[in-house]
């Protein structure tokens, strides 16, 4: 019963591993039942089941990439607004587009262009002054409140989202890694698997011996490429 287990995908060891831990549990095979090597393979298998499907990341990239574009999209409206109405002079309250639009100025005009972490920074500090009296009074006077508070609850999003990427890599992390996992799941059934070859021909083992056997055989074939031809 030879197999290499390397070659196999990390589905296919799962899938063996889980079929194996089936048929020992299934109560037909008594000479393995209590058998101390079981329950050193369940261990590894129940830890590699935990990992072997989790990405190397939290896979929350896109929600922050959404959170981030729905806030830059705000910033550039709101900005877009201010730098059109000031140039209307003749307008009413075109000075307080002026002052404010020189806010976004001071703040940098490119914020949507920044990392995550600079942006993040600036539009703090941007929100920050914008809620001042002063500027609020100027907001309401261009009647952009609503666009205001939509740039401030998508910054207050991404942050949320952003927050809750940076908890899950963290947590990942400190995982053992899969790597580790899967060596050590391979280690205990190829031990299994010499096992059962070693007691092929004792009475009690054959039975067990040849179904498992057919399930290395349904792995092995699953580890051939698709363009392999049967010899």
């Amino acid at each position: 019963m030879k197999i290499s287990l390397v070659r196999l995908s990390t589905k296919d060891l799962a899938t063996l591993a889980q079929r194996i831990m089936t048929n020992i549990q299934s109560g037909k095979y008594p000479v393995i039942s209590n058998h101390p090597l079981t329950a050193t393979l369940q261990t590894s298998y129940n830890e590699y089941d935990v990992v072997y499907t989790k990405q190397v990341y939290s896979g929350k990239g896109k929600d922050v990439a959404t959170a981030d574009h729905e806030r830059d999209v705000a910033y550039t409206n709101l900005k877009a607004f201010l730098d059109g109405y000031r140039k209307l002079q003749s307008a009413p309250n075109s000075q307080s587009a002026e002052d404010l639009y020189s806010v976004f100025k001071t703040f940098g005009l490119d914020l949507d262009r920044l990392s995550y972490s600079s942006q993040t920074a600036q539009m703090t500090k941007l929100i920050e002054t914008l809620e001042s009296p002063e500027n609020q009074q100027k907001i309401a006077l261009l009647s952009v409140n609503t666009a205001f508070a939509d740039m401030k609850t998508k910054h207050e999003t991404f942050e949320t989202v952003f927050g809750e990427q940076a908890e899950a890599n963290a947590d990942l992390r400190q995982m053992t890694s899969a790597s580790a996992i899967r060596k050590d799941l391979e280690k205990n059934l190829k031990t299994y698997l010499n096992l059962l070859t070693a007691m092929k021909d004792v009475s009690g083992w054959e039975l067990l011996y040849n179904d498992t056997n057919e399930l290395v055989k349904a792995a092995k074939n699953s580890a051939k490429p698709k363009d392999e031809k049967p010899s």
